[in-house]
C-alpha cells in the first residue's frame, strides 16, 4: 500500500504563511508622503506639461538632489570650529556629514594638503522635499529685509544655488548656543535641459525668486 502524504503537505502549508508573516512584521510602514512630493504631482507636472507643451509625464523636470557645503577656512588654526559646523549641519538637514578636506597645499593660506576645511550633504527623496519646504517656508522669511532670492546663479545646466549668510534662519539652531555665524551654499540639482525649464520647476516648487520687470519666456519644444 502506498504511504499517505497528507500530513507532510499540512506541515508545508503551515510553514508558508510563519515565514510571510515574518516578512510582513520585519517590514517598514509606509509613513505619509511629504508635502511637496504630494504638490509636485498634483500641481507642478500639470502645469508644466501645459507650459512647455510636453507630451509625456517623464519629460517634465524634476528635483533630483539638494547638496549643502559649508566652508570652515578657520579650521586650520582652530579645528573646534569644524565640529561645530559639523553639529549644526547635521541637525538642520537630519542627516550624517561629510568632512571635505584640502586638495592641495598653499603657503600664502598656511593651508597643507589633505587638512579638514569644510563639510557637505546631499540630500535625496523624502528628506530633500522636507528640508527645500523647511527651506521655504520657514528659513528664508527669517532672513533680515528679505526681498526673494536672485534668479541668475543658475549654472547653465539646470542646477541652481543659493548662498545663505547665516545659519540662525534655520529654526534647528539654537540663537543663545551659536557663538560664530557661518554661512553655506545651497545647490538644487535638477534633471532639466536649460535654465528657464529649472527656474519654472523651483518657482512651481515654491522659491521665492526675485520679482523682475523683465519676464522668463518659456522655450517651446520643435515638433
Amino acid at each position: 500500500m502506498a504511504k499517505e502524504t497528507t500530513p507532510k503537505k499540512e506541515k508545508v502549508a503551515k510553514a508558508a504563511p510563519e515565514s510571510k508573516g515574518k516578512k510582513e512584521a520585519g517590514g517598514q510602514e509606509k509613513g505619509v508622503a511629504a508635502r511637496l512630493f504630494e504638490r509636485y504631482h498634483k500641481e507642478t507636472v500639470p502645469s508644466m506639461m501645459k507650459k512647455f507643451q510636453y507630451k509625456s509625464k517623464m519629460q517634465v523636470p524634476r528635483l533630483e538632489k539638494i547638496s549643502i557645503n559649508i566652508g570652515v577656512g578657520q579650521a586650520t588654526q582652530d579645528p573646534k570650529l569644524l565640529d561645530v559646523a559639523v553639529h549644526e549641519l547635521e541637525a538642520i538637514t537630519g542627516q550624517k556629514v561629510a568632512i571635505t578636506k584640502s586638495k592641495k597645499a598653499i603657503s600664502n593660506f598656511k593651508l597643507r594638503e589633505n587638512l579638514p576645511i569644510g563639510c557637505r550633504v546631499t540630500l535625496r527623496r523624502a528628506k530633500m522635499y522636507e528640508f527645500l519646504d523647511r527651506f521655504v517656508s520657514v528659513a528664508l522669511p527669517r532672513v533680515r529685509d528679505f526681498r526673494g532670492v536672485s534668479d541668475k546663479s543658475f549654472d547653465g545646466h539646470g542646477n541652481y544655488t543659493v548662498g545663505v549668510k547665516e545659519q540662525i534662519i534655520f529654526p534647528e539652531i539654537d540663537v543663545d548656543k551659536v557663538t560664530r555665524i557661518s554661512g553655506m551654499d545651497i545647490t538644487f540639482v535638477t534633471t532639466a535641459k536649460n535654465d528657464v525649464e529649472a527656474y519654472e520647476l523651483l518657482k512651481e516648487l515654491g522659491i521665492p525668486f526675485v520679482k523682475r520687470q523683465e519676464v522668463v519666456q518659456p522655450v517651446t519644444q520643435n515638433k
